[in-house]
């Protein structure tokens, strides 16, 4: 604990101190740096001319607008609208044009994809990575295996309606049923078609499953979605089940899991969030990731 004695003058510095000791030392009342000091009080004065010039004080109804009249609400109103009119002639051009058109023509395809960029990373990226490269559940759209159509059309179709989102009534709809949950299929005959479907992308039976019967319980069951190939189907949603491509993992445990619950991912319908141009330009922009068709 620190002791209060009554001021005293050290002796070796000259300095009076404070009156604070602890254990024997003793603190100095070293004076601040006159720079210091003046560096301050210019930051005093410096301050009292910002809260003249800028707003600074609040009111009643409002707050004070400054000699300036500037605030950083009205800098950015008027920064987005110098950006919006500086792109209006691109704008115009891109809305005018026809998507297949957009990417025959390297200025409007420029301007697609820049805006396209901008907006993937304010909507899309969440889910499907900055550089759309997807996650489990989320599919990646550099590759070419597209659900619905990699199409632009089809593109453009899924973003403005979604993956079964309820509030659009064009939305792109069908699930996979949960034929375990249901209790359509029992669990052996689960493992078997698990392993059958394995085996359609060249992948090793696991576990001692009997294929023979797992390939029945497919063609009872599946193949009416994923076809007799298990080639997929677009109009449907369902997956080719013969590439390396799996949206939710390829080990048993995945697929079993998949054939127990079914279901299936969402997307939101873009149209009434995003105005035309730009479902445009995304459009453009996810088709020239690499995976369009």
């Amino acid at each position: 604990m620190a002791n209060v004695t009554e001021p005293k003058v050290d002796a070796r510095t000259g300095t009076p101190t404070t009156g604070h000791e602890w254990d024997g030392i003793a603190e100095l009342n070293t004076p601040l740096p006159r720079w210091w000091l003046w560096t301050f009080y210019a930051t005093i004065i410096w301050s009292i001319g910002y809260w003249i010039v800028y707003p600074a004080w609040p009111g009643v109804t409002g707050w004070t607008n400054g000699l300036f009249g500037w605030n950083s609400r009205t800098a950015i109103v008027q920064d987005l609208q110098e950006l919006k009119t500086m792109r209006a002639a691109g704008e115009a051009k891109l809305s005018a044009a026809k998507l297949e058109d957009i990417e025959k023509t390297p200025e409007l395809l420029a301007i697609a994809r820049a805006q396209g960029a901008a907006a993937f990373a304010n909507n899309c990226a969440p889910c499907h990575g900055a550089g759309g490269q997807g996650a489990v559940g989320y599919p990646n759209l550099n590759d070419d295996d597209w659900i619905w159509g990699g199409k632009l059309a089809d593109i453009k179709a899924t973003l403005e309606h979604g993956i079964r989102w309820d509030a659009d009534k064009d939305t792109r709809s069908g699930a996979m049923p949960a034929f375990g949950k249901d209790g359509t299929l029992k669990s052996d005959e689960i493992k078997n078609v698990a392993q059958y479907v394995r085996t359609l992308s060249g992948l090793p039976v696991e576990g001692g499953a009997d294929v023979a019967k797992g390939k029945k319980v497919y063609a009872d069951n599946c193949a009416a979605c994923h076809g007799d190939d298990g080639k997929g189907n677009l109009e449907l949603g369902a997956p080719n089940l013969t590439d390396k491509i799996w949206l939710y993992g390829a080990t048993t445990a995945a697929i079993e899991n998949r054939i127990n619950v079914g279901g299936g991912g969402v997307m939101p319908a873009w149209k009434d969030r995003l105005d035309p141009t730009t479902i445009k330009a995304l459009t453009v922009y996810v088709h020239s990731l690499g995976g369009g068709k």
